[in-house]
C-alpha cells in the first residue's frame, strides 16, 4: 500500500512538472501565437455553465462532439461518445440495450436497480434524466453532445459527482427543410430517419419533428429456450423514436420552446455468455460470446417519454430570465436470466416504473467583468419496481417497493474579472431533499411473475405482501465551487478549481428489515488545467485532477438493535481516492489533413471499506476495486478532406484504446484485458449539398470485450475447480460490446 501511494505521488509530480513546462513554453511563445478568434481551428461552443460560451473560455474539463463529427464518425448511439472523452465509460448495461452504465473518473453507479442513484447526470436539453433505464440515447436530430468531467454540484446539483452528459438537440431557423436518411449494414441493420422543420410564421414560429426506426438482427442467438415460439435473436435491436418541437420567438427578447419525445425499445432481453458449463443441465459453453440459453421470455420493453417547456426572456443587454418545466416517465418490464440456462435456476423477471417532474427558474447576468448563473430548482420523482427472483426451479423471492424523492435547491455561480487576465469563480448550491421509501419482501413456494400473461397461461393470484421497510429521511447539503483563472494571452488560459458534489442518500431496495437510510455520497475534487491554441493550427487542453469519494454506499454486515443478531444492510462503508490526467489535442496539419488525440490516465484505489465482524469493524479495502475504470484510455484519429469534381469526400480513421479494468467492485473474478478498436469511414457530400453518403467499418479486428458480468459461483477450491454457488450451479456470465460491423448511409435534404 505504501508503494502504491509513492507511485501516486510520483505521478502527481510528473504531471505538475509537465503542466509547468507547458506554461513556461506558452509564455515564451506569446508573440507567435495568433488570437483565438483568428485561429483556423474550429470554434466550438458549449453550455457547460448554463450559458453559451466557447470551449476554450470555459475552465471546465469538457469534451464536445458536434453533429458533423458525429455523422462523419458514424456514431449512432450515445455510448460511442466514450471513445472521444478521456477517463469516461458509457456502456449498455447487462440485460438490455437501453440501460446505461456511466462512469467518469472512476465515479458512477454499477447497479441500475430502483432506489440506487446514478453518479453521472444525463441531461436532454438541460432537463435531468433521473433513471438509467432508457438513457442509452440514439443520435437523432442532435446538435452536439457535451461530456463534463468532475463534480458539477453547484450548477447541476445532486447525482453529478462523476460529471454530466448533455444531449443538445438542434434549434430551428431559416426555410422549410426535410432530411431523409437510411442506413443499411451487416446483421440485417436497417435504420430510417426523417427530420424536418417548417416556418409557420416566418422568423417567428417553427414546428419541427424527427422520427427514427432502428432495427438490427441479433449478433447471436438463444440456443435453447424453455418457452416455445420465441424470437431467438440475441443482441438484436428494435427501436422506434420520435420528437416534436415547437419554437416561438414573438420578439427579439422573448423565446419559447416546447419539446416532446418518446422512445419505444422492443429489442429482446440480452442473454449472457456462460463462461462455465452448467453443472445441472446440458448447457455447455457456447461457441460464440453472443449466444446464450434462457428459461425466460426473450421479449423486453423500455418505454421512455417526456416533455419540456422552455421560456427565455432577455430583460436587457445584461440580464436574462429562463424557465424550464419538464416531466418524464419510464416503464420497463424486463427479463434477466442470471444463470442463462433452460432451467429456472436464477431468473429475474422485473418491472421498473418511474416518473419525474422538474421546474427550474434561472436568472443570469453577463457584463463586462461579471458573469452570473443563478436559479431555483424543484424536482419530484417516483421510482418504483418489482422483481421476482425465481430460484431452485421451485421458489420465488419477491421484492417490490418505491424510493420517492422530492428536492429543492437554490444555486449561484459567478466569475469576476479582477483584471483583463485574472478572474475568480465562486459557486454554491444548497439542496434539501426528502426521500420516502417502502420495500416488500416475500418468499413464495411457487414460480411467480410480476403480472398475469408474463408467460403463456400464467395468471398471478392474490399473493401475500409483507412490508419490511417503510422510511422517510430528509437531507440537506451545501456544495461549493471555487476557482481561479489566468488568461496568459488571447490563446491560453490556465485554471485551478475545487468543487464538491453529492449523490443522493437512499433506502436499500433489497432490504429484509426496517433498516435506516444511507447518507449521500460525497466527492471532493481539485483540478489544475490549461486550455491553449498555437500557431493557428494546434489546440492543446490538459487537466490534472485529484478526488476523494467518501461515504460510498455498499452492502455490509452491520449490527442489529440486538447485538447478537447480524444483518446484511446498506451502509456508508466505503471510501476511495483517485488522481489522474486528461489531455486533448487537435492539430490542423493542412487545410485538408487534421489529427486529434485524447488521453486519459487515472490511478484509483479504495482506502477504506468497513465490515462488521460481530465485535468490531474489519477493513476490506484490499478486496475492492473501482470498477469500469481502466487506468488508461486513449483515442487517436485522423481526418482527410478531398475535393473532386463529383463532390467532397471526408475520410477518417480512429483507434481507441482501453486499458485493463474490472467489471464489478467487489468479488470480481473477471477482468477485461486491455484492447483496442480500429474504425474507418468515408463520407461523400454532393456539390449542391443535397446528397450525402457514408461507409463505416467499426471494430475492424473484431475484438471481443466484456462490458458486464454476473458471478454466482462458489469460488474455486485449492485445485482450481469451480464450486457451485447461489442456485446450486456454477453461474459465471459475461456480456460483450459490439462485434465488427459495416454500414452504408445515404441521405437527402429537400
Amino acid at each position: 500500500m505504501k508503494q502504491h501511494n509513492r507511485n501516486r505521488s510520483y505521478l502527481a509530480l510528473a504531471i505538475t512538472a509537465a503542466l509547468t513546462s507547458n506554461l513556461a513554453l506558452a509564455q515564451d511563445s506569446t508573440d507567435a501565437s495568433p488570437a483565438a478568434n483568428d485561429s483556423g481551428l474550429e470554434r466550438i461552443e458549449v453550455t457547460a455553465r448554463k450559458s453559451l460560451e466557447t470551449l476554450q473560455s470555459v475552465p471546465v474539463a469538457i469534451t464536445s462532439i458536434g453533429a458533423e463529427q458525429l455523422a462523419q464518425n458514424g456514431i449512432s448511439v450515445m455510448t460511442e461518445i466514450q471513445q472521444f472523452s478521456p477517463n469516461t465509460t458509457l456502456q449498455s448495461s447487462r440485460g438490455t440495450n437501453s440501460t446505461l452504465t456511466a462512469f467518469i473518473r472512476g465515479v458512477g453507479q454499477e447497479d441500475p436497480l430502483w432506489g440506487y442513484e446514478p453518479g453521472v447526470g444525463i441531461y436532454i436539453d438541460d432537463v435531468y434524466m433521473a433513471r438509467p433505464q432508457g438513457a442509452v440515447l440514439d443520435i437523432i436530430d442532435v446538435e452536439r453532445i457535451e461530456v463534463l468531467r468532475g463534480p458539477q454540484g453547484s450548477l447541476y446539483g445532486k447525482n453529478t459527482i462523476g460529471g454530466a452528459i448533455k444531449y443538445v438537440t438542434k434549434k430551428m431557423s431559416g426555410d422549410m427543410e426535410l432530411d431523409l436518411q437510411a442506413t443499411f449494414g451487416n446483421y440485417g441493420r436497417q435504420d430510417y430517419k426523417v427530420a424536418g422543420k417548417a416556418p409557420v410564421i416566418e422568423n417567428k414560429l417553427y414546428v419541427g419533428f424527427a422520427l427514427a426506426s432502428l432495427t438490427r438482427d441479433g449478433y447471436g442467438e438463444f440456443l435453447e429456450s424453455a418457452l416455445e415460439n420465441q424470437d431467438t435473436e440475441n443482441y438484436n435491436k428494435d427501436v422506434f423514436a420520435g420528437r416534436i418541437t415547437v419554437e416561438f420567438e414573438p420578439t427579439d427578447d422573448l423565446f419559447f420552446r416546447f419539446n416532446y419525445d418518446k422512445t419505444t425499445d422492443d429489442s429482446n432481453a440480452k442473454g449472457g455468455y456462460r463462461i462455465l458449463p452448467s453443472m445441472i443441465v446440458d448447457a455447455p459453453v457456447p461457441d460464440s460470446v453472443y449466444d446464450s440459453y434462457t428459461s425466460l421470455p426473450t421479449k423486453n420493453l423500455v418505454e421512455n417519454e417526456g416533455w419540456s417547456l422552455t421560456a427565455e426572456y432577455f430583460i436587457n443587454d445584461f440580464w436574462s430570465f429562463k424557465s424550464v418545466t419538464a416531466a418524464r416517465e419510464n416503464y420497463s418490464p424486463t427479463n434477466i436470466d442470471f444463470d442463462n440456462t433452460p432451467l429456472q435456476i436464477f431468473d429475474v423477471p422485473a418491472i421498473y416504473d418511474d416518473e419525474q417532474f422538474s421546474q427550474e427558474f434561472q436568472l443570469n447576468y453577463s457584463g463586462e467583468n461579471l458573469t452570473l448563473a443563478s436559479g431555483l430548482y424543484y424536482f419530484d420523482s417516483e421510482s418504483c419496481g418489482q422483481y421476482d427472483a425465481i430460484i431452485f426451479q421451485s421458489l420465488t423471492a419477491e421484492k417490490s417497493g418505491c424510493n420517492n424523492s422530492e428536492s429543492y435547491a437554490i444555486y449561484a455561480q459567478g466569475s469576476y474579472n479582477v483584471t483583463d487576465a485574472l478572474s475568480f469563480t465562486l459557486g454554491a448550491r444548497y439542496t434539501e431533499e426528502e426521500k420516502t421509501a417502502n420495500v416488500n419482501d416475500n418468499l413464495h413456494a411457487s414460480i411467480e411473475y410480476p403480472e398475469s400473461g408474463w408467460i403463456p397461461g400464467y395468471i398471478r393470484g392474490d399473493l401475500p405482501v409483507t412490508e419490511v421497510l417503510t422510511g422517510n429521511k430528509t437531507w440537506s447539503r451545501f456544495t461549493p465551487k471555487v476557482g481561479v483563472e489566468y488568461q496568459v494571452d488571447d490563446d491560453m488560459m490556465v485554471f485551478a478549481s475545487y468543487s464538491q458534489g453529492f449523490k443522493s442518500g437512499t433506502f436499500n431496495p433489497r432490504a429484509s428489515t426496517n433498516e435506516p437510510a444511507v447518507n449521500p455520497e460525497i466527492v471532493d475534487s481539485v483540478e489544475i488545467g490549461i486550455k491553449s491554441e498555437w500557431f493557428d493550427q494546434l489546440r492543446v487542453n490538459a487537466t490534472v485532477f485529484a478526488l476523494e469519494h467518501k461515504d460510498r454506499q455498499y452492502k455490509s454486515v452491520v449490527p442489529n438493535a440486538d447485538p447478537a443478531i447480524l444483518d446484511s444492510r446498506l451502509g456508508n462503508i466505503g471510501q476511495s481516492e483517485a488522481i489522474g490526467l486528461e489531455l486533448e489535442i487537435q492539430y490542423a496539419a493542412t487545410d485538408e489533413l487534421n489529427f486529434n488525440f485524447a488521453l486519459g490516465y487515472i490511478d484509483t484505489e479504495f482506502t477504506e471499506v468497513l465490515s462488521w465482524n460481530g465485535t468490531g469493524y474489519d477493513d476490506l479495502s484490499d478486496s475492492y476495486t473501482v470498477s469500469n475504470t481502466p487506468d488508461t484510455t486513449a483515442n487517436f484519429g485522423v481526418t482527410y478532406d478531398i475535393e473532386t469534381s463529383i463532390g467532397f469526400f471526408v475520410a477518417n480513421a480512429n483507434y481507441y484504446y482501453r486499458g485493463e479494468y474490472d467489471l464489478v467492485e467487489v468479488g470480481n473474478i473477471l477482468t477485461q484485458d486491455a484492447y483496442g478498436l480500429l474504425n474507418l469511414g468515408i463520407n461523400w457530400y454532393s456539390n449542391d449539398g443535397d446528397w450525402t453518403a457514408a461507409l463505416h467499418w467499426k471494430n475492424i479486428t473484431d475484438e471481443e470485450y466484456m462490458v458486464g458480468t454476473y458471478n454466482f459461483t462458489g469460488g474455486q477450491d485449492d485445485d482450481g475447480n469451480w464450486l457451485p454457488g447461489f442456485g446450486g450451479d456454477t453461474t459465471l456470465i459475461s456480456y460483450y460490446g459490439d462485434p465488427s460491423t459495416v454500414s452504408f448511409t445515404i441521405g437527402y435534404t429537400f
